[in-house]
């Protein structure tokens, strides 16, 4: 796809994203926007997949570590066609398969139940382990966030794919700067970040996690990596695309109200109307 194209669609998985957590009247929007363009490459250009065969034997994995950010996971998933985008308002809601963190159960796409911060990227590993066990050509990916990466659990296992030259495994840590309780520096720093994971025999990109030539190259980075794990470090502003939770930590848990959600859906009906005029 174009860069103009995954705009596009990285601003409807926005969208979907304050539809969902607006309709909740709870969730995780900052965190999910920041990624936004994340999850939109990875189902838009970068995975092997297909939403008429979720199940597929040599698809591509994706385990949402950060499980918080499921609003933003199951915008993407609907997007790309794997159930109706009108469905991302019943997020949270008794009985829907949409519930606040991904449960491989219920919902189509969904390679890995997660949540519990730290345990996805344990998982992400043994399934990419698998994968070279079984001579398999899939590749695995998951997506961590800065705050979750204080838990010990994520370094044992990145040591873990780092000692064993697992290389068909990408490790993507959303660097937005901010967790639940403030500044990832204030609460408890994680930096640097970079020289941690190439301690543990990690092949390290570090991007913009908003500008799609860089994700394509640190992509194309990591296929060419063989005998080590790669981790691409993307910075990211929390909350991106909407004016008022942009670098707002207090947007890391709460749903915007009905006047919020009018002012947001606004902000990104303006970006979506300056990306159809490039």
């Amino acid at each position: 796809m174009t860069n103009t194209a995954l705009k596009i669609k990285a601003n409807e998985v926005r969208k979907g994203i304050i539809e969902g957590v607006h309709a909740a009247k709870a969730g995780h929007p900052g965190g999910s926007l920041s990624a936004a363009d994340m999850f939109t490459f990875l189902y838009f250009e970068e995975m092997n997949i297909d939403p008429k065969d979720p199940k597929k034997a040599n698809r591509d994995r994706f385990v949402l570590s950060k499980g918080h950010t499921a609003p933003g996971l199951y915008s993407a998933l609907a997007n790309r066609g794997y159930f109706p985008v009108e469905d991302l308002k019943t997020l949270r809601h008794l009985g829907s398969y949409l519930q606040g963190h991904p449960c491989m159960q219920e919902t189509p796409g969904v390679d890995m139940s997660s949540g519990s911060l730290g345990q996805g990227i344990s998982a992400a590993v043994g399934m990419a382990l698998a994968g070279k066990l079984d001579n398999a050509d899939y590749r695995v990916y998951t997506l961590l966030g800065d705050g979750e990466i204080q838990e010990g659990q994520v370094w044992e296992a990145s040591m873990f794919a780092g000692a064993k030259g697992i290389d068909n495994l990408v490790v993507i840590v959303d660097n937005n700067g901010l967790q639940i309780d403030g500044k990832v520096e204030d609460v408890c720093s994680v930096y640097p970040i970079a020289d941690k994971f190439k301690a543990f025999n990690f092949e390290v990109v570090e991007i913009d996690g908003h500008d799609f030539d860089q994700i394509r190259n640190a992509m194309q980075t990591a296929r060419q990596t063989k005998g080590k794990p790669t981790a691409i470090i993307m910075k990211t502003t929390k909350g991106k695309g909407v004016s008022f939770m942009e670098n707002q930590a207090g947007w890391h848990g709460k749903a915007p109200n009905d006047e919020e959600f009018a002012i947001a859906m606004a902000d990104l009906d303006k970006i979506g109307a300056s990306l159809v005029e490039e």
